[in-house]
């Protein structure tokens, strides 16, 4: 075995986002040896990005509203397929995650009674998400990483996990190395948390940042776990389109939430035309009650006006703008635009910030005075890892998983602001008791040196092969055929073809090469990202192929309606030797309470 210094933790991390953080803290207030691996630098991660704020059901803004409504419109908006208990568990917690976040120094947006203010997103009943403006990604990580240093945590900066280690069929470390040189990385462990993220680096369009490269999906799968409802994959309604460098950028859907119109090249409010009948009664029925409710938001009070149809549910807007654009209503760029340009320039500038700078410094447009230009980006992973609701335990002992990699809690569709309050109950839950089970482990394990060797040499081969295959191309169809035929809407035949094309790609990759040395080489980082992407590819094809009907974020043109027969039915993907099994189980059984709250409304 190469000479390598092992890192030995009771519990290690992979990811320092916001559930990779939450996790950490609560593992080392529980006693464990804490490591934190991450690819990038901390304080980078995705979470940085999000913008619209974390849901919980304070009641601050609407005394109305309580655990039992949130759990409702999250179950409602992942068309029943959730792992109920996950949901009720988010939905019971994270007013005290939010609280727990302010006394570690967060600093919230206010009401004028001094306590956190809460804004609307679509799906929400009432007004849920605490904000700092449109920032609450950055404000929440500088807060995580405060407390996560204070806790004197080990980090492990710009380090790639490329396989997870194994002893007697339990998760026991992670093999990779790191990216400043090269040299092999190697971490013992008794046990393992996933919180890498999502998989916007298989699409073209992605509001992703570099990092989501479906690492924990595939690293999960590798070592044997089950992965859950990967056919939901989230195209949020509203990216940049316009110029060609930043398209896919988020434009946050706190635009929205504060009063933006979505209107296509005729001048049309045209998100009426598309709402649900079960659920239209929620909406406004003219512009002028539509008007009325973001003159009560703007002044902070209470009102009967229903809110605007643009606060729809994230799958059902994006279907909309994309039959907009197709149907050849959309702005000269490809997308449609997005106004809030009519409320007071003051307040877009004070509760939209981020978004009034992104759009003057990389569109020269001023979102004060006209329109934004905006389309479908994907943006989120419903589907991840499976795990147990109460402790983030996978399939496979000894590992556990946290955030988007995890599977169950969103069902078929994610309502925004429901990210970033997951991120905080779950990786609190998966860090206690990945730190409960390592307590119970009395022998830290010790790596084979035949599966690091195993390790080290498919690190090595790329660099060494006189003749392959060039990554980059690779990726590049790949994001080409995610993006065609498998997106907002699938059929059939073209799930097929991203089958077929997908295969030929991982037998390509079988080939790889790469020129230069180990130091800083992105194209060696990219041989690793995307044998986990062309696995997750597929496991997402695949089941988008097995549900045949639409529902949620999966729509399919061959199978329009949302059939009862899969209603009570997730599609589970696993190892199968060297193939992939994909099937259907049973969707966990609401109790009578679960059902009669899911039924409200």
């Amino acid at each position: 075995m190469t000479e390598i210094e092992p890192r030995s933790h009771d519990v290690l991390i992979i990811g320092a986002g916001g559930a990779g953080l939450r996790a950490a803290i609560a593992a080392a207030e529980a006693g464990a040896s804490v490591g934190l691996v991450c690819k990038s630098l901390l304080g980078k991660a995705h979470t940085v990005m999000a913008e619209g704020g974390i849901a919980a059901a304070l009641a601050h803004v609407a005394e109305r509203d309580s655990w039992q409504v949130h759990f409702r419109d999250t179950m409602v908006g992942g068309k029943l397929l959730n792992d109920p208990r996950m949901a009720e568990i988010h939905a019971r917690e994270a007013p005290e995650r939010v609280r727990e976040l302010e006394r570690w120094g967060a600093v919230f947006d206010r009401t004028r009674d001094g306590r956190i203010l809460q804004r609307p997103f679509g799906g929400h009943t009432h007004p849920r998400l605490a904000h700092v403006g449109d920032r609450t990604g950055l404000e929440m990580i500088r807060t995580l990483q405060d407390r996560a240093v204070a806790a004197a945590i080990a980090v492990y900066m710009e380090c790639t996990i490329t396989h997870l280690g194994m002893t007697d069929d339990r998760v026991s470390g992670a093999i990779g190395y790191w990216r400043t040189d090269g040299r092999p990385a190697v971490f013992p462990a008794k046990t393992v948390v996933l919180a890498t993220g999502g998989v916007g680096r298989m699409y073209e369009v992605t509001s992703n940042s570099w990092e989501y490269s479906a690492d924990g999906h595939a690293l999960a799968y590798l070592a044997g776990a089950e992965l859950i409802d990967m056919e939901f994959v989230q195209f949020h309604p509203t990216g940049m389109v316009w110029p060609p460098g930043v398209r896919g950028l988020l434009v946050t859907e706190a635009v929205r939430g504060e009063g933006g119109i979505l209107r296509n090249s005729d001048g049309e409010r045209f998100m009426w035309k598309y709402l649900p009948d079960a659920r239209r009664h929620e909406y406004a029925e003219t512009d002028e009650e539509a008007t009325r409710w973001v003159e009560a938001l703007t002044e902070g009070r209470q009102t009967d006006a229903r809110q605007p149809p643009e606060l729809s549910t994230r799958d059902n807007v994006a279907r909309a703008i994309y039959t907009e654009v197709k149907e050849g209503r959309g702005s000269p760029h490809g997308g449609v635009f997005l106004d809030i340009s009519y409320l007071p320039s003051d307040r877009v500038r004070r509760k939209l910030p981020s978004m009034y700078e992104q759009f003057l410094e990389l569109a020269d447009v001023d979102i004060t005075k006209v329109p934004m230009e905006v389309g479908p980006t994907q943006h989120y992973m419903m589907g991840g890892v499976r795990v147990d609701a109460e402790t983030g335990a996978t399939t496979r002992p000894g590992l556990y998983a946290a955030g988007e990699v995890a599977g169950g809690m969103h069902g078929a569709n994610r309502l925004g602001g429901n990210s970033l309050s997951d991120l905080l109950v779950f990786g609190r839950r998966a860090g206690t008791a990945a730190a409960d089970a390592a307590r119970a482990e009395r022998v830290m394990p010790q790596l084979s040196p035949v599966q690091v060797d195993d390790a080290l040499a498919e690190l090595e081969a790329p660099l060494t092969r006189q003749h392959g295959e060039d990554p980059y191309r690779i990726h590049e169809e790949l994001r080409a055929t995610m993006q065609s035929l498998v997106g907002i809407y699938r059929t059939e035949t073209e799930l097929d073809e991203a089958l077929a094309s997908i295969a030929d790609l991982r037998r390509r990759w079988d080939e790889v090469r790469v020129d230069g040395p180990r130091i800083f080489n992105p194209g060696w980082d990219l041989v690793f990202e995307l044998r986990n992407m062309l696995l997750v590819s597929e496991a997402v094809t695949r089941s988008a192929r097995m549900r045949t009907e639409s529902r949620g974020a999966h729509s399919r043109l061959d199978h329009t309606l949302t059939e009862q027969a899969w209603e009570h039915l997730n599609v589970v993907v696993s190892p199968d030797g060297p193939g992939m099994r994909v099937e259907t189980t049973a969707t966990v059984a609401m109790t009578d309470d679960q059902r009669l709250l899911a039924s409200k409304g």
